[in-house]
């Protein structure tokens, strides 16, 4: 890798709060590759000005063997972030469904994390998961994601552990509730929204890029005694 320009993995980073943490690492100089689930979705981020710089490609972190594969074409890399992640409300109570989220969120996090240990430790880089509220409370309506996210915070913590011989920070981001298209419904939904707007101190729904500039302190010189933090980024709604 030429000079001190960092190399960015994203997964999740075509929408949402993944492409707002694309952006904010190529903003900062980085070189960063971001993917998505499907074609559709890397060909719609390639139509937005504001990935112009990214590059963008379809990577399902279900398929074992093509994450192995992927991960071992970027070379050495200074950050992974995760952010890979579905949601199937009302549906999760299905065990297929339920399976197939957890595929998803939290065993496709410890994929790109296991693909990534050799080039992370190259250059001691740093991992930075995308855990949630509900790794913190349980969801009626969604307990895989639910699931999947306590599990991902316990899997940051585990492989912070794990990987800290290598140099390797592992750290998570645990976000409220953000505007993003995973929460649409809910932000549709006058009593739900009104209902978490009360909750929330500082009374807003958070953005994308609410979450990307904690990430970017997480994988920034300044956290380097940083590891295993599971870091709310809430507006204070854990607290009340």
């Amino acid at each position: 890798m030429a000079g001190n320009v960092r190399h960015v993995f994203v997964t999740g980073g075509t929408s949402g709060i993944g492409a707002a943490i694309a952006r904010s690492f190529a903003v900062d100089g980085a070189r960063v590759t971001a993917v998505g689930a499907t074609l559709a979705e890397v060909q719609a981020a390639r139509q937005q000005p504001e990935m112009t710089g990214i590059t963008v490609a379809a990577l399902d972190v279900r398929d074992s063997a093509a994450v192995a594969e992927f991960v071992a074409g970027l070379g050495e890399l200074d950050v992974v972030v995760n952010c890979a992640g579905v949601i199937r409300r009302g549906d999760e109570h299905s065990p297929d469904v339920f399976a197939d989220v957890i595929d998803i969120n939290l065993t496709g996090t410890h994929r790109v994390c296991a693909a990534a240990r050799a080039g992370l430790k190259s250059r001691r880089g740093c991992i930075v998961n995308a855990a949630s509220m509900l790794s913190f409370f349980g969801g009626g309506l969604v307990p895989a994601y639910s699931a999947s996210k306590g599990g991902i915070a316990q899997l940051t913590k585990s492989l912070a552990i794990a990987y800290a011989a290598d140099g390797i920070r592992v750290n998570a981001v645990a976000p409220g509730w953000i505007a993003t298209p995973l929460t649409q419904s809910l932000q549709d939904d006058a009593t739900r929204s009104a209902q978490i707007l009360a909750r929330t101190p500082l009374g807003r729904w958070g953005t994308p890029d609410d979450i990307a500039g904690p990430v970017q302190f997480l994988a920034s010189p300044a956290a380097r005694f940083i590891t295993g933090v599971v870091l709310p980024i809430d507006g204070g709604y854990l607290i009340t």
